[in-house]
């Protein structure tokens, strides 16, 4: 009966691992399509907001894999969550292209349809990242995995707000604009 038991609890486990390593190939497989997404669109904009904020995000994005990489070939090999993977990811610069362009002239206007359907697509891109990342994270048992993944959630939430925040620059610059700048017209 104790037998049985192991077999049943192995291969429960099995299946969590395998769950968790079919999830972690596809997040690598999405970090290369919105990588090579945001690098086309850096390239096809005019809006100089858009090329930074779609080429900062792309850079992110490369890193993102490259851990991703590291951590899925030592996972695979070792059939557990590797001690020797850099767990460390850099912050998200996203939320300060807009904030450092406001004295820009050129990036004083909307932004076209184009533009618009890649920031909304990417906003998609981001907010699915964010629910992977988090139902990995959800299904670890390993307080490193569930740190890590809980980072990367976290970053690719910093990529949703920031490209909100650059949908609301295309549409509604004045309000982008006012919003900028509210804490200096209340004196703080």
């Amino acid at each position: 009966m104790d037998t049985d038991l192991n077999v049943d609890l192995l291969e429960h486990k099995g299946i969590k691992m395998n769950k968790r390593m079919n999830a972690l190939k596809f997040a690598l497989e999405n970090e290369l399509k919105e990588r090579d997404f945001y690098l086309a669109n850096a390239r096809r904009t005019k809006n100089l907001a858009g090329i930074n904020m779609f080429k900062q995000i792309a850079n992110e994005e490369k890193e993102h894999y490259e851990i991703l990489k590291k951590l899925h070939d030592q996972w695979e090999k070792k059939k557990k969550w590797p001690s020797t993977v850099p767990l460390k990811v850099k912050k998200s610069l996203t939320g300060n292209i807009l904030k450092s362009m406001s004295d820009k002239k050129a990036t004083r206007f909307k932004g076209n349809e184009d533009d618009l359907k890649a920031i909304r697509t990417a906003i998609d891109f981001e907010a699915r990242g964010m629910a992977l990342y988090t139902k990995l994270e959800e299904g670890s048992t390993d307080s490193k995995e569930k740190d890590f993944f809980n980072l990367i959630a976290s970053i690719e939430r910093q990529h949703f707000l920031s490209l909100r925040d650059t949908e609301l620059f295309l549409t509604d610059p004045a309000t982008w604009y006012q919003n900028m700048e509210k804490p200096s017209l209340d004196g703080a």
